[in-house]
């Protein structure tokens, strides 16, 4: 089965994290929570960023990669890094019909050179000017979910606008 799972590896901002929770509880993708945190682990952190979506995203922390690994030892695992030389669009996701994880690294330093090479030939980037180093994590995980789903054809995602109806647009 098709789903999108999203590991962030030793997050350090709380905002960041809440963000994401906001993205993968409305993309219906699972979220994996590598330690140490750089912040406290606690709801009221993610309030605001997540625009209180926290009970609506699925989500499990682990306390190392090691653990990762082992609770996830079939994980096929993509890598979002400035170091990658392909960008995502290149990618065929649309011939993986399972689970997919797409990993993102700390904020300062990103994931671990030793993570990267054991997944060399799936690590991917977002172009950007040359003189850029990143994106913001939280927008590097809606860009990367997203570019998965549109070649997913966006899954059981609405498509049209549920609370105000798909004609809001046409009525006066």
């Amino acid at each position: 089965m098709r789903k999108i799972n999203i590991i962030l590896f030793e997050p350090e901002i709380a905002d960041n994290v809440g963000a994401i929770m906001r993205t993968c509880s409305l993309t219906n993708s699972k979220l994996h929570l590598i330690e140490p945190f750089g912040f406290i682990f606690d709801k009221r952190n993610f309030a605001r960023s997540s625009a209180n979506n926290f009970e609506g995203c699925e989500y499990r922390r682990y306390d190392n990669w090691d653990d990762f690994i082992k609770q996830n030892p079939k994980a096929d695992i993509f890598c979002m890094t400035r170091y990658g030389k392909k960008p995502i669009s290149d990618f065929n996701f649309k011939e993986i019909n399972n689970e997919i994880f797409i990993m993102f690294g700390r904020e300062s330093t990103g994931i671990p050179k030793k993570i990267l090479k054991e997944n060399l030939g799936k690590c991917f980037r977002i172009p950007m000017v040359a003189s850029g180093r990143s994106l913001n994590i939280a927008n590097s995980v809606g860009i990367a979910s997203y570019e998965v789903l549109r070649q997913w054809d966006y899954l059981e995602l609405s498509k049209v606008e549920v609370e105000k109806g798909e004609d809001y647009l046409d009525r006066d």
